[in-house]
């Protein structure tokens, strides 16, 4: 199995000032067979209300089974900060973090939510799925 191209781990970066300039590095897989979980989560994303430019806290929660990629780490702590000064909608950053997922690992299956704090007294948790989550034998 060829060694991953990581540009981002172990070195000193900027923090990307929004999603489009930041990178998803995914790392090959090479349990394919196995029905591996993984559950990755960020209590500490932000982001701006788009309407108010209010500062919007949540925690990011995303689950997948992968199939011949997982994500390094590092590129997704900084995808996830890259959304901090943008003025974007709950729902749609949710929707986003879950395209841009697929379209970098296409994994078996995915799940991302989003466990916003309330804004107004309502609390807002957004989720996009997509694929199937497999029985196990």
């Amino acid at each position: 199995m060829q060694k991953p191209k990581l540009t981002l781990l172990g070195k000193v970066t900027e923090y990307p000032n929004h999603p489009d300039k930041a990178k998803l590095e995914p790392i090959p897989f090479k349990q394919q067979k196995s029905r591996l979980t993984v559950t990755l989560e960020s209590d500490e994303f932000t982001s701006l209300c788009p309407v108010t430019s209010q500062p919007d806290f949540g925690t990011i929660r995303i689950e997948f089974i992968p199939d011949r990629y997982i994500v390094e780490s590092k590129s997704l702590k900084l995808y996830l900060y890259s959304f901090r000064n943008i003025g974007v909608f709950q729902e749609e950053i949710v929707q986003r973090i879950h395209n841009d997922l697929q379209k970098t690992l296409k994994p078996k299956y995915l799940k991302v939510t989003g466990y916003f704090k309330p804004r107004g007294s309502i609390s807002i948790t957004p989720v996009a799925e997509s694929g199937k989550i497999t029985p196990l034998p």
